[in-house]
């Protein structure tokens, strides 16, 4: 039968021995120092001057003066006497120096591992839940690069589901934004927690902007609304074609253009003017008390939507131009002097009207 336990090194009572009491002693001596194990330092080197009765040393690589010879091992005051135990693989102690505890892994005293694998939940300042796996309570939070940029990822399982950020005043719910019911990123608003607008969402395929801060329609004014390109004007659509549909504009501001009838410029809302160089004319044909061109037609360069008023100038101070009534595309005319002219002369006309 081996004298000593094979875990602790503690002396076994032997048959027929005498002075069983000191051996027993001896056990109780050991099991005294390494029972909830308590260190006052850890690494020592250097003993204490006046150390107290049961004082616990765990002692570095190399001490010093009656701890030489010991390193790595447990020094213990006892009896007015240090005592030496090696400590086994996986013997725990606690630090008094750092409130720490410490672990001997044959070789030194390390920090017990961690594992961060599959955790139930972690809170920090705080407790977790169900819900809740990570919960952090501080001022802030930091996340940080590792020599590089930083991601923050939010998944979720698929398109109908959740992924958000959600922004809270004393726990009720005030804006949101993310992924929400959709693959489109959505902000929304709340005053209550209860009852939610979406304030703008971007579609995923296009990149175009929608919800309740854009302006949803040409004339819809709501003061802080954002204003959409089809339905605002900006340098970019100020000029162009002119559109309209059930009287409300569709396209650019102003579209100016010319063709062999002349030249033209259309509003969005519905003006059009049209202007015209004609070719020139003499008045030598007897009309009465005047002398007259012959009788000619403009043809404008855009049609009307009804007839237009049409203005013009003969070319010189004493000619004039008299227009018949026009039509929708054209107007008849003479050019009209008190005296017979035979100067070739180019008179000038303009057509208003509208165009819806």
């Amino acid at each position: 039968m081996s004298q000593t336990s094979p875990r602790l090194n503690l002396p076994f009572l032997q048959p027929s021995q005498a002075q069983k009491h000191v051996t027993h002693n001896e056990a109780l001596r050991q099991l005294d120092l390494v029972v909830q194990l308590s260190v006052a330092t850890m690494g020592a080197s250097t003993p204490p001057p006046v150390p107290d009765q049961g004082e616990i040393h765990a002692l570095g690589t190399a001490p010093s003066g009656d701890w030489n010879g010991h390193a790595g091992e447990l020094a213990a005051w006892l009896d007015n006497a240090w005592h030496f135990v090696t400590p086994d693989a996986g013997w725990r102690a606690w630090d008094q120096s750092t409130g720490q505890l410490k672990i001997w892994d044959s070789s030194a005293w390390i920090d017990p591992p961690v594992a961060t694998q599959n955790l139930d939940g972690v809170g920090i300042a705080t407790g977790y839940d169900s819900i809740n796996r990570l919960a952090v309570r501080s001022p802030a939070t930091l996340l940080s690069h590792e020599g590089g940029g930083h991601q923050l990822k939010i998944n979720k399982a698929s398109a109908s589901d959740t992924a958000s950020l959600l922004f809270q005043s004393n726990w009720s719910g005030h804006a949101e934004m993310g992924l929400s019911g959709s693959t489109s990123f959505a902000i929304k608003v709340s005053p209550d927690g209860g009852s939610w607008t979406e304030a703008l969402a971007f579609d995923p395929a296009t990149g175009t902007a929608s919800g309740a801060a854009v302006q949803t329609s040409a004339d819809d004014i709501t003061a802080g609304r954002l204003m959409r390109a089809d339905f605002g004007y900006g340098p970019g659509n100020l000029l162009g074609s002119v559109s309209e549909t059930s009287g409300t504009p569709t396209g650019a501001v102003i579209e100016r253009g010319s063709n062999s009838n002349g030249d033209y410029v259309r509003f969005a809302d519905g003006t059009q003017i049209c202007t015209v160089t004609l070719g020139a004319v003499t008045c030598t044909v007897s009309e009465g008390a005047l002398f007259a061109s012959s009788s000619m037609t403009w043809d404008f360069p855009l049609t009307f939507a009804s007839p237009p008023s049409i203005s013009g100038s003969g070319g010189a101070i004493e000619r004039f131009t008299g227009f018949d009534s026009p039509t929708v595309s054209q107007v008849a005319y003479k050019v009209l002097s008190s005296v017979s002219d035979t100067a070739s002369l180019s008179p000038t006309a303009t057509a208003i009207g509208r165009w819806f």
